[in-house]
């Protein structure tokens, strides 16, 4: 079991029961668990659709859309059953969160699962977990078996006739695309995980076209913690616009890294050289990514600026899913992004023309760049290319390589310019068929 790092400065709400073992269904019974839920019943749909939206929980997953204001979206009337999809394919590199929530507090999981359900009028909802969790898999599967031997999952839960929600457990095959939540429906429907045309949207015709809300998993596991702490309590925890905390993996070149706990609006200096440690070895800082691998890169310069959605925009980047990645003087840039974009090639699901041939050109571009073959026009082709990606494909996987390449060509184009002169080789000047057999190799 991974070791659980703490600092002084956590808050801890959605990780108070890490370390407790309340991955046992009694122990998280004694931690007030499955509370909520009864609160849920009882107070009904309308209450916990307005304490979520007093709470301000914006989507964990990378979104950041208002949770209770995307519960209610869904039509209180529908001819179809009603669903609610946890998305826990957690596959951005960088990102290592959702883990430790299905590790030590499964239970909350699938609490707020039912909760989501009630307050949308659904009677079943879906776990979907990352296909390299499969060792996480039967952890939730105990979870979810131990909530039915209780009577809290099933037909009239906690004896309360007509009070019927079920839980399935799903994982996917290691796609990084299915975590696009129209992808994802797709896979848990038995099709090959590609993105849907939208609209209509999943609220109104989701998975088995039925209203369907989807949340990320630490999304999700918030919801009992908000309704036994109460909504706005939970909202002043955090900054404004950006409710409670959140969980953050911080790694890379740092002496302790982690998931720690923070405030929305922590500052992301202070994080690093606080909570974190500072960088590994004492060496020099050199860039941030700040909330996993499609998130644009900060300078070192760049990072008085609060962990919350509003202020990371305002600097020029994202929050995204809470991946802090720490990159200290001795990282290439250069081999950095073509690391980066290796990664995406790989993943696209080759649906629409920009994402695929945008992805495979960029790589290509990088990689002879890379090997001593680059010429001048180089750096602006890639710029040029990953602009032309942006906005102009199904899902977010194009805009997700385009943007992280345009940050690392606008912040550090003197590296770039300087890497271009000193690994010239002396096969610089060659034919096509050559730089392409070389971006292969």
């Amino acid at each position: 079991m991974p070791t659980l790092v703490s600092h002084p400065d956590e808050v801890k709400i959605i990780s108070r029961r890490f370390g407790a073992g309340a991955a046992d269904i009694d122990k998280y019974l004694e931690m007030d668990g499955y509370k909520a839920v009864q609160m849920a019943i009882e107070k009904g749909a309308e209450w916990v659709i307005n304490e979520m939206k007093a709470s301000g929980l914006r989507g964990r997953g990378g979104a950041g859309f208002p949770t209770g204001l995307k519960w209610s979206f869904v039509p209180k009337q529908s001819e179809k059953p009603k669903y609610v999809l946890v998305n826990g394919d957690e596959s951005e590199p960088g990102t290592c969160k959702d883990h430790v929530i299905f590790l030590h507090d499964p239970h909350s999981v699938i609490e707020g699962t039912m909760i989501a359900g009630l307050a949308i009028g659904a009677k079943m909802g879906f776990i979907y977990l990352r296909g390299e969790y499969r060792y996480l898999l039967k952890v939730v599967e105990k979870a979810v078996a131990d909530a039915y031997a209780k009577g809290f999952l099933g037909k009239n839960i906690f004896g309360k006739e007509g009070v019927d929600f079920d839980i399935v457990t799903q994982t996917g095959a290691g796609a990084y695309e299915v975590g696009e939540e129209s992808a994802l429906m797709e896979s848990l429907e038995g099709k090959r995980g590609v993105p849907r045309i939208k609209p209509p949207f999943p609220a109104v015709v989701g998975l088995y076209g039925g209203p369907t809300v989807i949340n990320n998993a630490e999304t999700i596991a918030s919801a009992p913690h908000i309704l036994l702490m109460g909504g706005e309590p939970y909202a002043k925890v955090g900054s404004e616009r950006n409710g409670g905390t959140r969980l953050f993996g911080i790694s890379g070149h740092v002496e302790r890294p982690g998931v720690y706990e923070l405030p929305m609006g922590y500052n992301l200096k202070k994080a690093i050289y606080e909570v974190a440690g500072g960088v590994k070895g004492g060496r020099k800082l050199k860039a941030v990514v700040p909330g996993g691998s499609s998130c644009p890169v900060l300078k070192a310069d760049e990072l008085d600026v609060g962990l919350d959605f509003d202020q990371m925009g305002k600097a020029g980047t994202m929050l995204g899913s809470g991946g802090i990645v720490v990159l200290d003087e001795t990282v290439s840039m250069v081999e950095f992004a073509l690391r980066t974009i290796k990664f995406y090639q790989h993943e696209s699901c080759g649906w629409c023309i920009p994402c695929r041939e945008g992805t495979d050109w960029l790589k290509k571009t990088l990689t002879r760049f890379y090997n001593g073959y680059g010429n001048k026009k180089d750096i602006a082709n890639i710029q040029y290319l990953a602009e032309n990606m942006m906005g102009r494909t199904f899902c977010p996987l194009g805009d997700a390589a385009a943007m992280p390449t345009l940050g690392f060509i606008k912040k550090f184009r003197e590296e770039f310019e300087e890497y271009l002169e000193g690994h010239r080789t002396e096969k610089a000047l060659i034919t096509t068929e050559e730089l392409i057999g070389a971006a292969h190799h």
